[in-house]
């Protein structure tokens, strides 16, 4: 009795261990830690192949990839021991929603993989006692976890909140069903962000010290720009467990363009609490840029490609091209991050490594094309409004420092419809950059807004006259732009900008006289003899009446006869005054000029 006793307590400790055990691998993959993670269900894996536990957790380790990326090899991996584990215990429900986690992320057929995990739910559905018709908590929150994993087109997050909701009806504890409805309702987009904050919650309503569920929180806000926000959740979650490393990363990748030595602070925390990688090495070169040491993190820069290599490390030719860039190699910084760009998996890419990648394409005239085409990438990878504006704002300003005026109009413009209302600065940058594309007809669109916007402000005026005086060869064209500047004027203030349309006026008269000068050249200029005029001749007795028109605004906006401009008017009707009462006599009084 007592060896019965004993073996009892004794399987009852060794179950205790196990459990303990995976609850630790699972907190490891929570905690960013996969290689740690993968580690400890490898052990349990092969001493039990055969537990549906151990060869579900060693599954999900494999499709955890390495924490940037799931490659083939990992989701191939993952396939092959749900595969072994189905052919050797059979149809688990734990492992066919295993391999439905393997259909979802191989791409393939989505209501394949349902079906598995429908199969799933129905297998361990009770069919007596209190839990009659309720199935397994565990399966539908595996399930959930499923969907939750990769990007937002990945899985089915409204089939999954589903079910994640009865599991939590069922099982009353476990916050991780919180954790997943929570990233499937951020996968349903950015409108759902206050149920996901609210899943989150519910997990730390559950789990007090959940660190992962407060640094969710503190993401999403992050990813709104609420910096009091996100650092009071990331906080929360230091404080709940200062050994949780995504939270460090996250403040660093934060502060490396803003603060260095805080950058620097959370860069050594996260070090010391996240698995041993290369890629902290990376981490270090690339903080020894931003602290302006190029020379000692190109030194470690090729100190880490000479011993891991870029194949294994691609992110290296990001660090290389930002140093060859400030080093003064621009050529060796195009060749390192066009390769990265080109090469690298798609997962280990950033908006910010896109916009490096145009900066350098702008410094080799020609490559206009491919440095947007890296800004448009940019703004597929971050699509929060404030950093997209930012983006958009330095790829304007960096085609405006190329001289390639096109592109940097192309980014004002798609700024401005980003951002929808406009200050002055950002009227004067819009119609400066069309201005110097030498897009004169949007030009002089820009100018009028500008110019309802800001009528005080001078420069809207400046370059709408600037715009319709090289809008087009025909100077009709020009007089009709000036016109309509004369109207504003007017409106405005007509004393303030009387010299400005006294100047408009200068314009319009040269027109005018040239015109009616080059009708009289003509050989239709002809007045008959029965007093009847040629189309020609009363063309020019309509355009001397335009020009007298205009001599008689300069002499509104200058009536002392002693003013210089004046006089100019003055002598300038009379000429034409005498031209308009000459034609318009008989035939028998008159003699050509």
């Amino acid at each position: 009795m007592k060896k019965n006793v004993a073996l009892m307590f004794a399987a009852l400790f060794a179950v205790q261990v196990l459990t303990a055990q995976i609850a630790e691998g699972i907190k490891l993959l929570n905690y960013d830690k996969h290689t740690s993670a993968r580690e400890v269900f490898k052990k349990l894996y092969e001493a039990n192949p055969k537990d549906p536990q151990h060869i579900y957790w060693m599954g999900q380790a494999y499709l955890a990839g390495n924490g940037i990326e799931v490659t083939k090899e990992d989701i191939a991996a993952a396939k092959a021991v749900y595969q072994k584990g189905l052919q050797e215990i059979g149809s688990d429900p734990l492992l066919l929603v295993g391999m439905g986690h393997v259909e979802i992320r191989e791409g393939g057929d989505l209501n394949a993989a349902k079906q598995k995990f429908e199969q799933a739910i129905t297998a361990t559905t009770e069919t007596r006692g209190k839990n009659k018709g309720k199935p397994s908590a565990a399966i539908l929150t595996a399930i959930g976890r499923s969907n939750a994993d990769g990007p937002s087109t990945m899985g089915d997050p409204v089939y999954a909140i589903d079910k994640l909701k009865q599991a939590a009806t069922i099982d009353l504890v476990n916050p991780d069903i919180y954790i997943y409805m929570g990233i499937n309702y951020q996968k349903t987009g950015g409108e759902n962000g206050g149920d996901a904050v609210k899943s989150y919650q519910e997990a730390i309503s559950r789990d007090p010290k959940n660190a992962l569920a407060m640094f969710r929180i503190g993401r999403i806000y992050m990813s709104q720009n609420n910096k009091e926000l996100f650092e009071q959740f990331f906080e929360n979650a230091i404080a709940a467990d200062p050994a949780f490393p995504p939270v460090y990363y996250a403040l660093y990748d934060y502060y490396e363009n803003r603060d260095v030595m805080k950058a620097k602070d959370y860069l050594d925390k996260y070090v010391a609490t996240a698995d041993k990688d290369p890629r902290n090495e990376l981490y270090l070169a690339n903080y020894l840029f931003r602290a302006g040491r190029y020379d000692e993190s190109l030194a470690k820069t090729k100190e880490i490609d000479a011993t891991v290599g870029l194949k294994a490390l691609p992110k290296l030719g990001v660090v290389y091209a930002y140093n060859y860039d400030k080093l003064g190699d621009s050529l060796q910084a195009q060749k390192y991050i066009n390769e990265f760009l080109n090469t690298a998996p798609e997962a280990e890419k950033r908006a910010a490594d896109y916009q490096l990648g145009a900066q350098i394409a702008t410094k080799f005239p020609g490559n206009e094309a491919q440095a947007s085409g890296y800004i448009e990438k940019a703004l597929e990878l971050d699509t929060v409004k404030a950093n997209r504006i930012v983006l958009i704002n330095a790829a304007a300003d960096m085609f405006g420092k190329a001289k390639a005026y096109t592109e940097q109009l192309k980014w004002m413009k798609k700024q401005m419809e980003i951002k929808g209302t406009m200050g002055e600065a950002d009227h004067y940058k819009l119609t400066a950059a069309a201005f110097a594309a030498k897009a004169y007809p949007q030009t002089l669109e820009f100018a009028k807004a500008y110019m309802v916007a800001f009528p005080d402000k001078p420069q809207p005026y400046m370059f709408f006259k600037r715009a319709a005086m090289a809008v087009s060869t025909d100077s009709a064209v020009i007089v009709e732009q000036l016109n309509y500047l004369d109207s504003v004027y007017t409106v405005v203030d007509k004393v303030k900008y009387k010299q400005d349309i006294f100047r408009n006026a200068y314009f319009k008269l040269v027109y005018y006289v040239t015109k009616f000068n080059n009708l009289k050249k003509s050989p239709d200029f002809k007045v008959k003899s029965d007093g009847s005029r040629t189309a020609v001749v009363d063309e020019f007795l309509a355009t001397c009446q335009l020009a007298l028109e205009v001599t008689d605004k300069m002499l509104e906006l200058y009536p002392d006869a002693a003013d210089e401009n004046n006089k100019f008017a003055t002598e300038q009707k009379a000429a034409i005054q005498k031209n308009i009462d000459y034609y318009s006599k008989s035939p028998g009084k008159q003699q050509p000029k």
